[in-house]
Parts: structure tokens; C-alpha cells; sequence
């Protein structure tokens, strides 16, 4: 079995050699011909097969320019989340249940070099003076980082893989993720231009749900999407624009935040509005938006039931402005038309659990009806 670690070292070495003095500022020519170099000296060596001889090649490749050890779930459609929790721990989710992965990095510097290598590629910096970091691998998967002293376990990479390919409505009833009769409210809903608020835990399937309603969108709509790292996908639309937020520079300036999209995107004549997750003070310029012309929008919240969802965006809205409570939930009702609840159960399944229609505000309270999706 070839050692691994010692033929990235020499490999490393070739290119130390040939000038270049960290491994990101070699081509992956000059790379992949170090690999050979090493990899055909291993072979008379070691005896391998031409199998083996490939398979190490791919893999000191991966290790030197791509994913590492974690090249294979990247690689895997049915993956949708990559745990790293050190260099010797890593867990996947597939299918909606985690698992422990068989394989581990070699050494921290591997892990270090990966996570260089990833956030190098939209000009950030992650070290001891900025411990924590959310950046993008070059497909759209969304990764975050934090590393020692803020994690005491080791360097933490936590990756959201960007899927290929948006299911529709059609597909959820497929795999059980929404009954027959759901999908079909949910369809007229779009049409008539209901403003459509989807609320989950973590994981629960909520952007996969949008993504399904952006679907049903007429296409000849102006969609405008706003989102803290983009997700949604767009594809085959002419008239779409997705909006991204921006960290703040190391000089602690050119932040670009969720209510500065949303307060963009109401100058760009959007026939919907749809933003990706509402966390903060942005839910107020929102419901703002939503509450002058421009139903019909969609958005996500985090939060464990309908009833939640309403405290929630109750709360986040306070966060903008301090505004009498009367004032907060009429905005509420008026703005928003169904909030669509998602489950995600213990065995990974997602599912549309509740939807309900928000009517009025009585005695200080909004009061709904639930929606027979059964």
C-alpha cells in the first residue's frame, strides 16, 4: 500500500524545485507531472498495477489540488452535507441520515491546506485573527470554516453541497415530500400570486421546496432572488437576477448586507421578490416591500411550527424598529397569505407537515386556518 503522506512530500518537493514555492502557485500540469514523476518510481517499487498506479494518481492529485480524503463525497450527488470535525473525525449526509465517513486527513496540514485552498478562491482569509469564515467552493457549495482556539476540537469545516438539479413539485410527490393535494394548492397559490412563507429546522428541506415553487413561476416574471450565499437556481430564465451578500474587507468595510439587497431590489422593477432565509432585521424591510406591491414573493424562516414562524418573524421585525406589536402583526397579515410548514423526521425524510392561511388579527393575536392537504 503506498504511502500516501511520503509521495505527497516528494511530490512536493519536484515543485519546491522547479521554483515553485507553494503548492497553489504551481499549474496543474507542473503538479500532475510531479505526481507521475513520484508515482512511476512508487510503481517499480511497490509493484503496483496500472489500476493502482491510477487510483494513487487521482488520489495525491485530490490531495494536492482538490477535496483530499472528501473528493469522493463531493463527487456524490446523493451527499448533501460534509461534517469535518478535525482530521480525524468526518461525517456525511445522505439520503437525510448521517454517517461517519472510513476515511480521515492524513495530517492537520492537510486539513489546513484544503481549507487554503477553498477560501482562497473568493480572495478570502481565514487564521488566528479571523477564526471564522463563510465562503463558497467554485460549484456553489456553501462552506463554512472555524477554526482553533474558537474550535477546541481541531480545524471545523462544515460544507452544504450545491445540488445539479432542482426538483419540482412532481419530483417531492415522487418521494413523498409533499402529498398530491399540497402541491396542487401550493401551484394555484403561485399563480394567483399568494406571498408563501416556508418555515423548518435546520435541514428540513425548505430551499428545496422553494426551489420547486420558483419553478411554477411564470416565466415571463421578473424574479429577483436575495440570499446570504446563493443557493437557488435560476436556470433557463431570461428575465432573473440573483442578488449575494458580501462580508465586510479585513478593514472592516464594503459589507453588503440582506436589507441593503432588499432595499436594492425594490429599484429593479421585480415582479417577485424571494429571499432565501430571513434572520434579522431584514424581515421589516420585507414585509415592508410585501405590504406595497409586490405579492405574490416568496421566502424561508427557520423555526419548528407555523405558530413559531409568526413569533419568530414577530421578533425579527422588532429587530428593524422599534414599532407598536398592533402595527407589526398587521403588516404580518397583510403581507403574507400561507406559511408552509417542513418536517424533517428521525429517519432523514422531509415533508410538507401544515400549511395554514393567515386571515386576521383579533385581540392582539393572528388568527389562522389550517389547510386540509391530506
Amino acid at each position: 500500500m503506498p504511502n500516501y503522506g511520503e509521495l505527497k512530500r516528494r511530490a512536493i518537493g519536484i515543485l519546491e524545485e522547479g521554483g515553485e514555492i507553494y503548492i497553489n502557485d504551481a499549474s496543474d500540469g507542473r503538479v500532475k507531472e510531479a505526481i507521475r514523476t513520484v508515482i512511476s518510481t512508487e510503481q517499480h517499487k511497490e509493484g503496483m498495477s496500472f489500476y493502482e498506479w491510477e487510483k494513487a494518481e487521482k488520489r495525491l492529485y485530490y490531495a494536492m489540488r482538490g477535496y483530499d480524503v472528501i473528493e469522493e463525497l463531493m463527487e456524490d450527488e446523493e451527499v448533501s452535507e460534509i461534517m469535518i470535525n478535525g482530521m480525524e473525525s468526518i461525517f456525511y449526509e445522505k439520503n437525510g441520515v448521517i454517517r461517519k465517513f472510513s476515511e480521515n486527513f492524513e495530517s492537520e496540514d492537510d486539513l489546513y491546506l484544503m481549507i487554503e485552498r477553498i477560501v482562497s478562491k473568493h480572495n478570502r482569509k481565514v487564521n488566528l485573527k479571523e477564526p471564522i469564515v463563510d465562503t463558497k467552493c467554485p460549484d456553489g457549495s456553501r462552506v463554512h470554516v472555524v477554526l482553533p482556539p474558537v474550535s477546541v476540537t481541531g480545524p471545523v469545516v462544515t460544507i452544504r453541497k450545491f445540488l445539479n438539479k432542482a426538483r419540482t413539485l412532481n419530483d417531492l410527490i415522487a418521494c413523498s415530500g409533499i402529498s398530491e393535494a399540497a402541491a396542487g394548492f401550493l401551484k394555484n397559490a403561485i399563480r394567483d400570486r399568494k406571498t408563501i412563507l416556508i418555515s423548518g429546522g435546520t435541514s428540513s428541506g425548505k430551499t428545496t421546496l422553494l426551489n420547486a415553487l420558483i419553478d411554477e413561476i411564470d416565466e415571463g416574471e421578473r424574479i429577483i432572488t436575495i440570499e446570504d450565499s446563493a443557493e437557488l437556481k435560476l436556470d433557463g430564465r431570461e428575465n432573473a437576477i440573483s442578488l449575494e451578500c458580501r462580508n465586510k474587507t479585513a478593514e472592516g468595510v464594503g459589507e453588503i448586507t440582506l436589507r441593503d439587497l432588499i432595499k436594492a431590489s425594490l429599484r429593479m422593477r421585480p415582479d417577485r421578490i424571494i429571499v432565501g432565509e430571513v434572520r434579522g432585521a431584514e424581515a421589516l424591510d420585507l414585509m415592508q416591500a410585501l405590504n406595497t406591491g409586490h405579492e405574490g414573493s416568496l421566502c424561508t424562516l427557520h423555526a419548528n411550527s407555523c405558530k413559531d414562524a409568526i413569533l419568530r418573524l414577530k421578533i425579527l421585525m422588532l429587530m428593524g424598529m422599534e414599532l407598536p406589536m398592533d402595527a407589526i402583526l398587521s403588516q404580518i397579515v397583510a403581507g403574507i397569505d400561507y406559511i408552509v410548514q417542513m418536517k424533517r423526521d428521525s429517519c432523514g425524510k422531509r415533508e410538507v407537515n401544515e400549511i395554514i392561511k393567515l386571515c386576521r388579527v383579533e385581540n392582539g393575536e393572528i388568527i389562522s386556518e389550517k389547510i386540509d392537504i391530506s
